[in-house]
């Protein structure tokens, strides 16, 4: 809030929708110029996304096909956060689930919101390295589609240069991590 400002006031607030990941709502607001409007909002309980280094220097990453844009997009592994799950707990099971990796060190790199126009979900990015390939990796979720790929840190700086499809919370958890990577 800035200082000296009034908040907008809270009129009306309905739930449209609540789904299994999100729930959408709109607000009717008086603002402080005592115009009214309202507002939609997307309410998401926050994700985390893992960046995974590997001893070689390699990002894990994956291919995994996004009903809402139909095309596949290269991106860290994320995840949803479950209730009553922190979001390095989201973290350690995405990665292992999507991947097929285990990590051992981990590094918390800050917070984003992701699309605050229209939604209040917030990411937890983390560095993790000490990567361990496991024998047995978790199922995959029935309604994923996904391919692991390994690149370089440059590797992936060229594909973002070149127009590569790639989601937001990748390439800001990238910047994010860059200070940390060989």
């Amino acid at each position: 809030m800035i200082l000296g400002r009034e908040p907008p006031q809270l009129l009306r607030k309905r739930l449209f929708y609540q789904g299994r990941k999100f729930g959408f709502e709109v607000s009717r607001l008086r603002l402080p110029n005592k115009n009214e409007g309202e507002w939609e909002c997307i309410r998401h309980p926050g994700g985390a996304v893992v960046i995974p280094i590997t001893p070689e220097g390699k990002l894990v990453l994956i291919r995994q096909y996004r009903f809402a844009v139909q095309m596949r997009l290269l991106e860290f592994p994320a995840g949803t956060i479950e209730p009553d799950e922190s979001p390095e707990e989201t973290a350690r099971r995405e990665i292992e689930e999507e991947t097929g990796y285990r990590a051992h060190s981990w590094q918390k790199l800050g917070e984003f919101f992701l699309a605050p126009g229209y939604s209040d979900e917030v990411i937890y990015p983390f560095l993790a390295r000490d990567l361990e390939l496991l024998d047995n990796p978790p199922a995959q979720d029935e309604d994923e589609d996904i391919e692991t790929v390994l690149m370089t840190p440059q590797e992936f700086e060229t594909a973002i240069s070149e127009g590569d499809r790639i989601d937001a919370k990748s390439i800001c958890s990238f910047v994010l991590a860059r200070p940390f990577l060989k």
